[in-house]
């Protein structure tokens, strides 16, 4: 054992008792906070209500304001011991991972800077180890040894750097100990590569590359775009930004204000343990369809499934492909100025079954105010007329003959139940009858003034199709390769839809969106920050909405145009569009060409997939060929499956069986299931387990396997080229074995030089 390592150990030692010492005495703290907790809750009984006087309202108030601030003031105290103990039993588990040797300008010499999931110092500036976040860790992941410069909250600092050093620690011993002139040495980064896959995503704060860091520590963007090869490690980097974003801002910024767009809810699951794996709070996490489905509650929305295996007429394609133009997002708002002079839709109002305002008379409310009222303002305006006009009807709904029945049946119990605490001795049987009347229409009345308060009183429904059968004045279809004639045929087959309370992925963000326009929404101003994932699957329309619906947010999207396996044409011009939404001087685009999921195997192998995948580098880290095997008959793939899956099981991989569609990934699981230990992901809402999965291609994007079984990419499966960033997209989810079986011919999109796979036989 060297001088050097024996040095670390001892340090390493030092570190650990001094962290055990802050964990007693966090415990201490821990029980003094939930005991002063404890006798704050008991407290309340001693809290006396006097309400005789004014004095004794005074005194009782101000007596529950002191037991609520004390109550406030434990639970501070209660959340900080336990924030803390959950920070101190990860160092204890994991104490840092790396050290640099930092000589600032004006310094005399270098200082040790050890770095690790968290800060922790035994006295008030002198830290026994550095957060990985703090500005000066930045020089472990961007520099080399020598000169360098770093980013701090108060500009650039100059330092010199004359040794980086990195740890495996395990039990509170240091397993290996290298010294590098890199970033992050490549031995490092290959042993958390050439790890097997698990069901949960992991932190990479240990191995974060310099262009990653650069993602994670980016203040300056309101746009920051990432476009990452599959297995770039652009997500894993996204996560650690928002854990950098709630460091830097702590106190400003909570993860409440945080907001991920996730491809699906498995995987939210997959990725849920990374941030609090860091010591912070999950950013909110949902999918499009989560976030529509909460806005339209009571519409059926287009689901992941449908929306993938849906095969429709090209003429129906055409159209939803308009519908996710900015041209379209456009129109909708042309259209929506036209609101304020005419055309807005409304549904009466009644009561018992009966019309008691009109839609002509709430429409000449509407339309009765100045031009200078914006759709919004007319709409509140509106409002608290017809609040005035149903509350004004309340006196002469009390003569009619339902109440006056209503009153004479009551009994007793309901009787006293009506007049509650008032006064029960009337001067005569008028005023008496007039009060219970009063009451009864008031409840009567309560439903109809909430519908009004909500504004369901707008027909919505009516006026999304009124919008649609007139887009043709507001933008030439003509210009989309529709007809006049096709496009009003999509109209009826929205307006079909609809009657039957559901509504399309392409009908359904223009819908929320001109919703929005006449309520004169003004989005959720509180959001600071917002990542989409899985960029390539939105519309030039969906990002205009959520920039939209989201006005105060700074926008971090990736993804990999390689992989638009929903949008396919409107990816290719992704760029362009983002361009006229955000400011380009506020706009930065990195690139991450560089994949570390898979050995230079697969990779090689599913680049060459690709007409153009020549901007992915594969991480070097060799292992077999992917193999391909071609069979006669159906049986013959399901024999060659339960073949590769022992085959894997017997080498501790776990395997993913990729379908492309659910139904195949139903039947491939009826023949195995009673003789292979296998699981179906039938839907995004269950949860990956260990071991052997089936999964339709649609739900395994973002994850990652052990191996990867393509199941039948045959000719018939898999025909046309607009299929490529599917197949693509199977092949890279594989970090160490791929197999490809196919039933008599294999897909042409498969068709790559022989050096690149074994074409298997039985």
């Amino acid at each position: 054992m060297s001088k050097e390592f024996e040095v670390e150990q001892q340090r390493l030692d030092t570190v650990l008792r001094k962290i055990k010492v802050a964990q007693e005495a966090n415990d201490k703290q821990l029980d003094r906070a939930k005991k002063g907790q404890d006798e704050v809750e008991k407290g309340w009984n001693d809290v006396r209500f006097k309400s005789s006087t004014y004095s004794g309202l005074f005194e009782t108030a101000m007596s529950v304001r002191q037991q609520q601030q004390m109550l406030q003031e434990r639970e501070l105290a209660q959340n900080s011991a336990e924030h803390q103990a959950d920070v101190l039993s990860r160092l204890q588990h994991n104490p840092y991972f790396a050290r640099i040797d930092v000589q600032e300008s004006g310094a005399d010499q270098p200082e040790p800077i050890y770095i690790g999931l968290a800060s922790f110092s035994d006295a008030p500036d002198n830290f026994l180890i550095y957060d990985w976040r703090a500005p000066i860790s930045s020089i472990y992941y961007d520099a080399g040894l020598g000169d360098v410069i770093y980013e701090t909250p108060d500009g650039q600092q100059s330092a010199n750097v004359s040794l980086k050093r990195q740890f495996q620690i395990e039990d509170g011993k240091i397993v290996t100990l290298f010294d590098t002139d890199e970033a992050v040495g490549d031995q490092m980064l290959l042993n958390a590569v050439s790890g097997e896959s698990s069901t949960k995503m992991k932190s990479i704060v240990t191995t974060i590359q310099r262009e990653q860091n650069k993602i994670i520590r980016n203040t300056r963007a309101e746009l920051l775009f990432v476009q990452g090869a599959a297995g770039s490690g652009k997500t894993s980097a996204v996560l650690q930004r928002v854990a950098y974003l709630l460091y830097r801002y702590r106190g400003n910024l909570s993860a409440g204000q945080v907001v991920m767009f996730s491809p699906n809810q498995l995987f939210n699951d997959y990725i849920d343990q990374v941030l609090p794996e860091m010591g912070e709070q999950n950013m909110v996490q949902m999918t499009y369809y989560q976030y529509a489905s909460r806005r339209l509650p009571k519409l059926k929305l287009e689901t992941l499934q449908e929306r993938f295996e849906e095969q429709q007429p090209l003429w129906q394609q055409q159209i939803n492909d308009f519908k996710g133009t900015s041209a379209f997002f456009n129109a909708v708002g042309t259209y929506a100025e036209t609101l304020n002079q005419a055309g807005m839709k409304f549904r009466p109002i009644k009561f018992h079954g009966h019309e008691i305002i009109s839609r002509e008379q709430i429409a000449e409310i509407y339309y009765s105010y100045n031009d200078n009222y914006r759709l919004g303002q007319r709409l509140e305006a509106t409002k608290e007329r017809l609040l005035n006009k149903v509350r004004g009807h309340i006196g002469a709904e009390m003569q009619s003959d339902w109440v006056e029945a209503r009153i004479e049946n009551l009994s007793k119990e309901e009787y006293d139940s009506l007049l509650g605490d008032n006064v029960k001795e009337f001067k005569d049987e008028k005023a008496e009858y007039n009060a219970l009347a009063k009451v009864i229409v008031q409840a009567e009345m309560t439903p109809v003034l909430k519908l009004i308060s909500r504004t369901r009183f707008l027909n919505i429904n009516a006026q999304f199709i009124q919008f649609l059968q007139q887009l043709p004045d507001f933008v030439s279809v003509v210009n989309y390769g529709l007809t006049p004639e096709i496009w009003q045929k999509g109209v009826a087959e929205t307006l079909e839809q609809m009657r039957q309370k559901a509504l399309n992925l392409a009908d359904m963000t223009p819908f929320m969106y001109l919703f929005d326009l006449i309520k004169g929404s003004h989005g959720e101003r509180d959001i600071r920050f917002i990542f989409i994932d899985e960029i390539q699957d939105y519309t030039p329309f969906q990002l205009a909405f959520l920039k939209y619906s989201f006005p105060k947010a700074r926008f971090t999207m990736l993804g990999d145009l390689n992989q638009a396996i929903f949008t396919k044409e409107n990816a290719r011009s992704l760029h362009q569009e983002l361009d006229q939404l955000f400011d380009s001087d506020k706009s930065e685009y990195v690139q991450l060409t560089q994949t570390y999921r898979s050995t230079q195997q697969i990779t090689d192998f599913a680049k060459a997939i690709l007409i153009e995948g020549a901007t992915i580098n594969a991480f070097e880290r060799t292992g077999d060929l992917p193999t391909i095997e071609v069979v006669t008959n159906h049986s013959g793939m399901i024999q060659a499956v339960k073949s590769q899956v022992a085959i894997n099981v017997a080498d501790h991989e776990t395997t993913a069986i990729i379908t492309k569609t659910l139904a195949e990934a139903e039947q491939v699981y009826a023949e195995l299931h009673s003789t292979t230990d296998v699981t179906i992901i039938r839907t995004e809402n269950q949860r990956l387990v260990p071991g052997t999965i089936i999964v339709p291609a649609y739900l395994a994007k973002g994850l990652e396997f052990d191996a990867v079984i393509m199941w039948n990419a045959s000719r018939e499966t898999y025909a046309g080229d607009d299929e490529r960033q599917l197949v693509y997209t199977i092949a890279s989810r594989a970090m160490h074995r791929l197999t490809i079986l196919a039933k008599n011919h294999l897909s042409t999109l498969l068709d790559v030089a022989p050096e690149l796979y074994v074409m298997k036989t039985r």
